[in-house]
């Protein structure tokens, strides 16, 4: 099978399989289509924060650069950030990868420490098992693919309160289950990240990087698992029918974005010749 490579188009990326040129939007720019207000205020904070502590910086950026290189520092200070914590993300989930297979890590850089030891506590204390790990999840049937960070099994006590907890000895009166899961390494949780688990647990298939196809295994739930360097926690996430329905939804604005929106509006059926000169004007 062919390997699935993927494209970035506007700014979204795309999974493409090279043999059938199918070209699939990804779970995370469909994601994109959720209205996120907060987003506008987090960017004006991060602007105004850089240019109180930048104050003599930028006024000498001004005097040596001009004040568009100044402009442009201060509008850029939200790419500068969001850049920094995606280089920090991509590395610690590379760790996570490696320790999840059981790869020896050794040493790593300071900045990477807390999350390598977050993680490795919760292995000891979850004792999961790994059964896959950064496949991607296709789906032909509604139009999406992403890689996903793993699939696990954890043993669980359910108590008769309802409570549920994750027994590390996988002692006889726990049961296996069977959860889809992401790492996240953000400052918080956020609620979208259930669309995102839904969107790979209702996929078609799963495709390994060699481009082999599986089906998509039956789920007895999803997690996220989220650390950063203080402490780690395992949550359980929702990952419904009707989750699944508003990540379709998002799905069908994608294609508005990016097709639809472009097809709606025809050429005039008439328009004006040019400025309409007034006898007034014509006999001042």
């Amino acid at each position: 099978m062919a390997k699935i490579s993927t494209v970035q188009r506007s700014g979204a990326r795309f999974y493409v399989n090279p043999e059938t040129r199918v070209s699939l939007p990804g779970v995370t720019s469909t994601l994109s289509m959720l209205p996120k207000p907060f987003l506008r205020f987090w960017g004006q904070k991060l602007v105004a924060e850089a240019a109180v502590d930048s104050f003599d910086f930028l006024t000498r950026m001004v005097e040596t650069a001009g004040r568009e290189a100044a402009v442009d520092y201060l509008k850029n200070a939200p790419n500068r950030y969001t850049k920094l914590r995606a280089s920090v993300g991509s590395e610690a989930h590379d760790l996570f990868e490696r320790m999840i297979r059981g790869e020896s890590v050794g040493r790593v850089h300071p900045d990477l420490e807390p999350y390598r030891r977050n993680f490795a506590d919760f292995l000891r204390m979850a004792n999961p098992e790994l059964v896959r790990a950064e496949d991607i999840a296709w789906s032909d049937t509604h139009g999406y693919a992403g890689s996903f960070d793993a699939i696990l099994r954890v043993w669980v006590i359910e108590r008769e309160d309802g409570k549920v907890f994750i027994d590390p000895t996988r002692g006889t009166f726990s049961k296996p289950v069977l959860l889809i899961v992401d790492w996240k390494t953000s400052k918080d949780t956020y609620p979208d990240v259930a669309l995102q688990m839904a969107a790979y647990a209702h996929a078609d298939k799963l495709i390994d990087p060699e481009g082999d196809e599986y089906p998509m295994p039956e789920f007895d739930g999803a997690a996220v698992l989220h650390i950063t360097p203080d402490e780690w926690a395992f949550k359980p996430v929702d990952i419904s029918p009707r989750v699944f329905e508003v990540f379709l939804a998002l799905r069908h604005v994608f294609t508005w974005d990016r097709e639809l929106s472009k097809e709606v509006l025809g050429r005039p059926l008439a328009r004006s010749a040019g400025r309409v000169v007034t006898g007034t004007q014509r006999r001042k």
